[in-house]
């Protein structure tokens, strides 16, 4: 029995399937054959291509060129006699209709573009009167900028053998950065805080489509047929072989070509939809290509309005976008994405290349409506270049949304060649159609499309995603995309609304950072989450009557109070949830966990009810879990100014270090959790509380804070303001200053100029608004001057560098000043000569002389606690002021300096006046236009919370809120995956950490490898041997058990009886004996 028993299990060890072992050939298995040289610079191994894309955007605005948007859509001559009727009573008025020629040329649309000689703001408003026109905003030129690099010798490339050489190729704009890089080299690489361990290395995968498992679908018949995928981009030749389906390609440039010139298109869809060598997502899918980009890479706003007009009208199910850029209030393309999206359009898009900095999202990937896309490598590594959040759409008064949406692989991806072959490209505008190739697939696999919405997808797809560990959810959004995840959850999808994020958790780190990395206190600024509520049920719904705050006593909820605001319709598809989390006053001096949940209804029209008026209604439970501390003394508690904080859009507010010409734009928020994010954590490290003030100085309690921090401030101030900070100094609260440059000279020195549509652009400020600082601090007889300087240096044995800061200009003379030799970078901008400057004050130091009163610190530059461009950071420094202003800790260092000067008194020179007509008013929201100078606004009304009226549970809260949350009316179970034997490509090692389930029914899906599914191998042949051992065993016990009984005699046959009887019978005659 053990013989045989072995020889069973051996059996049956012979028979289980290696996971990961390459077995027979898929249908979808080519042989990679010898690509083509994207030019005669590139020189390629003869086995594969890693051409490196870097790809850089650039927006320009035409002269006398501006988009009206009308109400509706109209055709062309209705458009042309609205124009003439609103422009018919200005005088000397020379305007035309620019003319487009393009395929949406003979459909009604919802806009012209219109060339007016003579724009003056007479005639702008004129045409904004007329009842017919929504808005009239200038016409943009895109540029973009492509420049091939090597990928080198990263780890993720899928030709890990090849070196290769080539030349940078570049189309350079005219003018600097402002539509950021979607595509660019791979290589640098974040590291998420894994540890590391020992694994099983196996070959890196060459085809993302059956990395991520769109095999397994394909042999159940899905590749995306009868789903129609746009892609905006550079184009597509005609007879590429990688495409069969190949529906129509458009052309909206002013060039006579269908083609692609460049290569960045054909990428695109092959990833897409490739049905050879490089294989893509849904190879049957519709491809309709819009060729939106010249070969000199131009495109302007007009053509993608067209194009956008022209997608709606042709009923586009899945759009991907591989473009993006800071400007989120470029109207008319943003309520063009509104208006796809609302039209069933899903759209995908590039979160954007400018990581890892924080708040560096790209739009329209940070629309709440739109799949917003990250990067991530094949080590399951955050990608260094992948944009990181949160959204600044919100900021000053409020808090950023979370994105991306989703990740996944954006580096060494490998696509069709520009004719023939394959290549590998690495950057978010990668990653995008990964996600758009994924989600062209998975529509096809639902038999009722009508339940495919950009809702109902986003859901899907985030609702699956796996969680990446060791990564916050502003790098990884809701986790890596999980294709077969999705298919099952989509496939068993109801309509219903849900959350993003699905739970409020303060107390998880690291994914819930920031809000995990300081607790809630009473007395503190409330800590404010921005939801989103995505509606599948419908493009538009509202929340009915309001939230409800349901606080569990067993877990303390009663000490945390609550308030909501919400949007007042959900449309196109999603809206917000700001969640305010505050500390009840009997909390004050306690210390522990509290817990509640909020429950959100949301009602939406039903398409498909007889009824009148019938609604489908979708009731969410938001979980609520904080860690509440004793309110902190007030030396701990730093106030952090983000009210006077401005950045692009919508103004020009130039970079604070004018050595970085290719990124002239401040767009990163000044927040402490974007660009200053380093800085918020050291000063956590350090023990500091950091609050944000989002509303003027006058609604804060100052009582209760050691020290106000404002950092390259570019707003106004209130003159109430003014007057309440002198009060609040004089009482002990502290105040230090960061300041930057403003030079009028340098500004107009920096203004853009460009050749094409001779177009000035003047920033509104220089790097701080250092006249409005001035009006601040004069009372006590400081000041900041106009005086631009650069240099390295050392103070307190610290090593400094002064990237395009000021100087001080007027300080009491009681103070303690710090001077130091720099160049003075003013003259090098203006006449491009170098000089050096002795004793340039920088640092200053000041106790007020009322009793009690607080202590001022001023230092002329920001860039080095800003993480934008910081090379040599200053925190000690910070610290140093810190103990200063909140414990009157005067540094020794700095006291007895050698660099310690006589404070300036600032009669030698004048201040720095405000730039003569520049346009600050039209974004600020302390000044109004006004006849001659801006006058500063009426103050506004401090913010008002109105904290929601508690509904207690006597229950207990659930445990883990992260799996406690899910879909809605969604069983998986009941979509059931075949247990096929796929082609299986050669996966990536797998990351530390990472966990191995899949959680899918129907046995372990093939194409994956993981330590879990490998170690299940043993295991099912040890239950194997347990399963035949126990049949023997109750064999064998059944057999002992029985009776004992005679076994019947059995008779022999009577041919063999008297057979034996013959022989018998001569011998004897006596009968044998028996």
């Amino acid at each position: 029995m053990i013989v045989r028993l072995c020889l069973l299990v051996a059996f049956l060890g012979a028979k289980l399937p290696l996971v990961g072992t390459e077995e027979d050939s898929g249908p979808f298995l080519t042989p990679f054959p010898p690509p083509l040289p994207l030019n005669a610079d590139a020189h390629l191994s003869p086995n594969c291509s890693q051409l490196t894309l870097k790809l850089d955007f650039s927006t320009q605005v035409v002269k006398h060129e501006y988009i009206v948007a009308f109400n509706g859509y109209f055709t062309a001559k209705a458009r042309s006699d609205f124009i003439s009727s609103a422009l018919r009573d200005v005088d000397a008025v020379k305007w035309r209709i620019v003319r487009r020629d393009n395929p949406a040329s003979d459909y009604p649309s919802d806009f012209e573009v219109v060339e007016i000689k003579q724009d003056t703001r007479n005639s702008l408003l004129t045409l904004q009167d007329h009842p017919y026109i929504k808005r009239v905003t200038p016409q943009r030129m895109v540029l973009r900028s492509l420049k091939f690099t090597d990928s080198g010798t990263d780890g993720a490339s899928p030709c890990n053998d090849t070196r290769w050489v080539q030349k940078w190729q570049s189309w350079q704009s005219s003018r600097p950065l402002r539509r950021t890089s979607l595509s660019l080299s791979s290589g640098f690489w974040h590291a998420t805080g894994r540890h590391s361990s020992r694994r099983l290395l196996r070959a890196i995968p060459r085809h993302v489509a059956q990395i991520l498992q769109a095999d397994v679908l394909w042999q159940m018949g899905h590749t995306g047929s009868g789903v129609k995928v746009a892609v905006f981009d550079t184009g597509l030749s005609e007879k590429h072989p990688h495409f069969k389906n190949v529906k129509e390609r458009t052309n909206w440039t002013n060039e006579k070509t269908l083609d692609d010139g460049l290569g960045h298109g054909t990428f695109v869809a092959g990833v897409i939809a490739s049905m050879r060598e490089c294989q893509g997502f849904a190879p049957d899918s519709e491809l309709h290509i819009f060729r939106v980009f010249t070969n000199n890479q131009v495109s302007y706003t007009s053509w993608f309005l067209d194009a956008f007009n022209y997608a709606i009208l042709k009923k586009i199910d899945v759009l991907n976008l591989s473009i993006g850029g800071p400007d989120f209030m470029d109207h008319p393309f943003v309520d063009k994405v509104w208006e796809l999206t609302a039209n069933k359009v899903i759209m995908v898009s590039a979160i954007g290349n400018d990581g890892p900095l924080y708040g560096t999202l790209n739009n329209p990937a940070d629309q709440m409506d739109v799949i917003g896309v990250g990067g991530i490598d094949f080590e399951d590594n955050i990608a260094r270049f992948s944009s990181r959040g949160m959204t600044t759409w919100e900021l000053p008064g409020g808090y950023g949304r979370v994105k991306p949406d989703i990740v996944t692989y954006g580096s060494g991806v490998r696509g069709s060649g520009l004719k023939e072959g394959c290549r590998s490209l690495s950057g978010t505008s990668v990653a995008s159609p990964v996600v758009a190739g994924a989600v062209t697939l998975l529509a096809s696999t639902v038999l009722n499309r009508e339940l495919v919405n950009p809702a109902s997808m986003k859901q899907a797809l985030i609702a699956s995603a796996r969680r990446l560990p060791g990564v916050n959810m502003f790098e990884q959004g809701h986790g890596k995309l999980d294709l077969l995840r999705a298919y099952q959850i989509l496939n068993s999808y109801k309509p219903q609304a849900s959350l993003s994020p699905s739970y409020i958790d303060l107390t998880e780190c690291p994914y819930m950072w920031p809000y995990c990395s300081q607790p809630i206190y009473y007395g503190g600024m409330p800590t404010i989450v921005n939801v989103t509520i995505l509606n599948g049920m419908g493009v538009t719904g509202r929340i009915v009557e309001k939230p409800i705050w349901q606080p569990y006593l067993p877990q303390n909820g009663d000490y945390v109070d609550v308030a909501v605001s919400y949007s007042p319709v959900l449309w196109p598809w999603a809206g917000y949830l700001a969640v305010s989390i505050s500390v009840a006053k009997k909390a004050a001096s306690w210390e522990g966990i509290a817990q509640g949940h909020v429950m959100v209804t949301v009602a939406s029209p039903a398409e498909n009810d007889s009824a009148i008026g019938g609604e489908m209604t979708s009731t969410v439970k938001l979980p609520v879990k904080v860690k509440i501390v004793p309110t902190p003394p007030r030396s701990k508690r730093i106030l952090w100014d983000q009210y006077h904080n401005l950045r692009y859009p919508p103004g020009y507010f130039p970079r604070d270090n004018l050595r970085m010409k290719n990124d002239p734009l401040d767009w990163n928020g000044d927040h402490i959790h974007t660009n200053f994010r380093d800085m918020y954590q050291h000063l956590r490290s350090m023990g500091y509380f950091v609050e944000v003030l989002g509303a003027p100085i006058t609604c804060f309690d100052a009582s209760q804070y050691g020290t106000l921090l404002m950092v390259d401030s570019e707003e106004e101030y209130f003159p109430e303001e003014i007057t309440k900070l002198r009060r609040d100094i004089d009482n002990g609260l502290s105040l230090i200053v960061f300041s930057d440059w403003y030079n009028t000279s340098v500004m107009r020195k920096v203004k853009f100029y460009d050749e094409n549509t001779r177009q000035w652009w003047m920033p509104d400020t220089g790097g701080a608004n250092v006249p409005a600082l001035n009006d601040l601090i004069s009372v006590w007889g400081m000041a900041f001057s106009d005086g631009l300087y650069e240099g390295d240096f050392t103070l307190a044995d610290h090593d400094m560098y002064y990237a395009s800061g000021c100087s001080i200009a007027r300080f009491p003379e009681d103070g303690i000043v710090i001077a130091q030799t720099l160049k003075d970078q003013g003259l090098e901008v203006l006449k491009q000569e170098t000089a050096v400057v002795e004793n340039v004050p920088v640092l200053g130091l000041y106790q007020t002389p009322s009793d009690g009163g607080g202590r001022i610190a001023l230092y002329g530059d920001s860039n080095c606690i800003d993480d934008s461009h910081r090379q040599k950071d200053c925190f000690w420094l910070l610290d140093a002021l810190l103990q200063y202003t909140s414990y009157s800790m005067t540094p020794p260092s700095l006291t007895h300096s050698k660099n310690r000067l006589v404070p300036p008194t600032g009669t030698d020179r004048p201040l720095p006046q405000r730039l003569e007509g520049n346009h600050l008013y039209r974004y600020s929201k302390v000044l109004e236009a006004h006849l001659g100078d801006p006058k500063p606004r009426p103050l506004p009304a401090c913010p008002h919370l109105s904290w929601a009226k508690p509904q207690p549970l006597n229950e207990t809260a659930p445990s883990n809120l992260w799996k406690h949350q899910k879909l809605l009316s969604v069983d998986m179970d009941k979509v059931v995956l075949p247990n096929v034997r796929a082609y299986r490509p050669q996966v990536r090692p797998l990351s530390p950490g990472e966990s191995g389930a899949w959680d899918i029914p129907g046995g372990i899906m093939p194409g994956r490898y993981n330590q879990e599914v490998g170690q299940t191998i043993p295991m099912f042949a040890f239950l194997g041997a347990m399963v035949v051992l126990s049949f023997f065993v109750v064999q064998l016990t059944k057999a002992k058990s029985k009776p004992k009984r005679r076994k019947p005699r059995v008779k022999r046959p009577l041919y063999l009886q008297q057979q034996q009887q013959q022989q018998q019978t001569p011998h004897s005659g006596k009968n044998p004996t028996v």
